[in-house]
């Protein structure tokens, strides 16, 4: 069973990664740089200032905690636990991976960008989603394009992305209800 698997991640990740052209080697390098999304990232912390108000004062903290939490998670109980080796260092791929961009570090299970990407989409969708509707569906997609990047440019398997993707969704529910409770505690306290 997992030999079947560890197949279907190798299949996927060869039709992804080999599907390449210039023009698109150049969008998904773009569509995967952090710095592209700076504006984005503003842009949610604003929304977050009109939206909570007083509360953003820990709602902005613990939204950059919770990226802090899937970064180290992603590396120190996933990339350093599994050893997992990226597709460019798999000796069974050699050959056949299109390394865009160089290899990076020698593992990749699981994704830090699907983690942090997912944590920023949720903790957006959760913390802003009720006023904002339209983050409802933009930040799930844009998660998503950046983690088909990440495979397109040869940096990881589907399986690590899927895998890192749900990591982010777990934290940035659980960094949720640390917010939540932290906004009943001051609520009571009428901050």
């Amino acid at each position: 069973m997992l030999e079947w698997l560890k197949q279907l991640d190798y299949s996927l990740f060869l039709l992804i990664n080999g599907a390449h052209n210039h023009f698109f080697d150049f969008v998904m390098i773009w569509i995967s740089s952090i710095k592209l999304w700076i504006p984005l990232y503003i842009l949610l912390i604003y929304l977050t200032i009109i939206k909570h108000k007083k509360k953003a004062w820990f709602a902005i903290p613990i939204f950059i905690l919770s990226i802090g939490l899937s970064d180290l998670a992603s590396v120190h109980l996933f990339k350093n636990v599994f050893e997992r080796l990226r597709p460019c260092y798999e000796p069974e791929l050699a050959g056949l991976v299109n390394n865009i961009v160089g290899c990076g570090g020698q593992f990749g299970f699981v994704s830090s960008h699907a983690s942090n990407s997912f944590v920023i989409a949720f903790m957006a969708i959760f913390l802003l989603g009720s006023k904002y509707k339209w983050i409802n569906w933009l930040m799930p997609f844009w998660a998503i394009i950046i983690i088909y990047s990440r495979v397109y440019l040869g940096k990881h398997y589907p399986s690590d992305v899927i895998v890192g993707a749900l990591l982010g969704i777990l934290i940035s529910w659980i960094m949720f209800q640390v917010f939540k409770s932290i906004s009943l505690y001051f609520s009571s306290k009428d901050i």
